[in-house]
């Protein structure tokens, strides 16, 4: 007999982005929440759904230990084969104060996911990994963020999908380092940053492909579905337009100097 369960966390009063619950993966499976797909102990998450319990509109963060238990039909949950985590943001999601643009997006932590996190790029060695892929792209601007180093006031660098080519972004520069000319969507890819001696790799699949200086403060990772547009800049103006990417894999490793 197949086993029902309800993600937690579904607000009554929500935003009406969010829809109806509705059954995760099966029990049997072993995933009926992200955290048994990703290791999650040192993040927090930002969704494009509005958190009920503020008195102006803002995005619902999901923080440790409540992370470990939690997911949302259909911005963050498991995939049907078990196999990643699906990170989806639409349109006409909540932004947070700094950005007009949604997320479905992780921003690491530290002690256990419940202290935030920040590093320096001139002492250690910080490496983010992810196994990806980018499975749907908003209309109109089609662009979407998946991955991302971030400092104490903005994006430092991050790995850009607008259509068909992917960038590594530099600062306010979203077109730096084109990497790869002829992205498929759906297609599974590794995007690496590694940090140390003030200076960012950035790897994909493997392969070096570009070196930018790193002189920032208060640094962390971010990875999930940042979709780079909105209802002035995509339409239809609805939950059915959204970037999605699935995270099959997830690491972090920080070493000192």
């Amino acid at each position: 007999m197949r086993t029902i369960r309800l993600l937690a966390g579904v607000f009554a009063g929500a935003s009406t982005l969010v829809p109806a619950p509705v059954a995760t993966a099966e029990e049997a499976l072993g995933c009926s929440r992200p955290a048994q797909v990703l290791d999650l102990r040192n993040w927090k998450i930002t969704l494009p759904v509005d958190d009920p319990h503020q008195p102006e509109a803002q995005p619902l963060e999901i923080r440790q230990p409540r992370l470990k238990h939690y997911g949302l039909d259909p911005w963050f949950v498991p995939t049907d084969a078990c196999d990643g985590v699906r990170f989806r943001s639409a349109v006409n999601g909540v932004t947070t104060p700094n950005s007009s643009y949604p997320r479905s997006e992780l921003h690491e932590m530290t002690r256990g996911g419940t202290q935030p996190i920040s590093w320096s790029p001139t002492s250690g060695t910080h490496v983010m990994e992810i196994d990806q892929a980018i499975t749907h792209l908003p209309n109109d601007k089609p662009h979407v963020v998946a991955g991302q180093i971030h400092d104490g006031k903005d994006d430092v660098t991050v790995f850009r999908l607008e259509g068909q080519k992917l960038y590594v972004t530099n600062g306010d520069d979203p077109n730096f380092a084109l990497i790869d000319e002829n992205y498929v969507l759906g297609t599974r890819f590794r995007a690496r940053f590694e940090v140390s001696g003030g200076e960012i790799k950035a790897y994909y699949n493997g392969e070096h492909k570009v070196t930018l200086p790193a002189a920032f403060d208060g640094a962390y990772f971010k990875s999930g579905a940042y979709t780079q547009a909105n209802c002035a800049k995509s339409a239809p103006c609805d939950a059915g337009n959204y970037g999605e990417v699935i995270v099959h894999g997830l690491t972090v490793t920080h070493r000192p100097a």
